[in-house]
């Protein structure tokens, strides 16, 4: 059963990537690669990596599309202002994508990863054994992270605060 899931999963990831890098909006490029993130959230899943697939859910299709879609509206693109790219930029790209698809295609040929090798821990990715190792051996580093953000948040709120007279 999870065999048919993973196959549709991965039909509607390759799916929504090719619509999103070939569409000509950008507000629906932005809107496929939601459906890329909602459909990659169902492959960790089918991994057992349920912390992972939360965690991608909420910063990936959460904030970060939100940012985008901001982004986009306010840039307000249109083809009019829309600089044309020259041939040879076009061709450029072209042979640095195919260089880089070569290379992908040659990693992964060798890999010699088994699927079996992979399932043998089944609670490697549950937020029980996360929550253990993180508050126990990175408890410090994790602190540090948080008083950080913290610093972060109260300076970007000082430079956003208009100055009384």
């Amino acid at each position: 059963m999870s065999q048919y899931a993973f196959y549709i999963l991965s039909a509607l990831s390759v799916m929504s990537a090719l619509f999103t890098v070939f569409s000509k909006k950008p507000v629906y490029s932005v809107l496929y690669l939601i459906f890329f993130f909602f459909t990659l959230f169902g492959h960790y899943i089918l991994l057992n990596a349920q912390f992972l697939a939360a965690v991608h859910l909420i910063v990936y299709a959460g904030a970060i599309m939100v940012l985008f879609l901001f982004v986009i509206m306010m840039l307000n693109l249109n083809k009019e202002i829309e600089p044309n790219k020259n041939i040879v930029s076009k061709f450029a790209a072209v042979i640095s994508s195919g260089l880089l698809l070569i290379v992908i295609v040659s990693v992964l040929k060798h890999a010699d990863v088994e699927v079996s090798k992979l399932n043998q821990h089944t609670d490697i990715g549950l937020v029980e054994s996360i929550g253990h190792v993180l508050y126990n051996e990175y408890m410090l580093p994790f602190e540090m992270v948080s008083i950080l953000l913290l610093t972060a948040l109260i300076g970007a709120v000082m430079l956003g605060k208009k100055e009384i007279k």
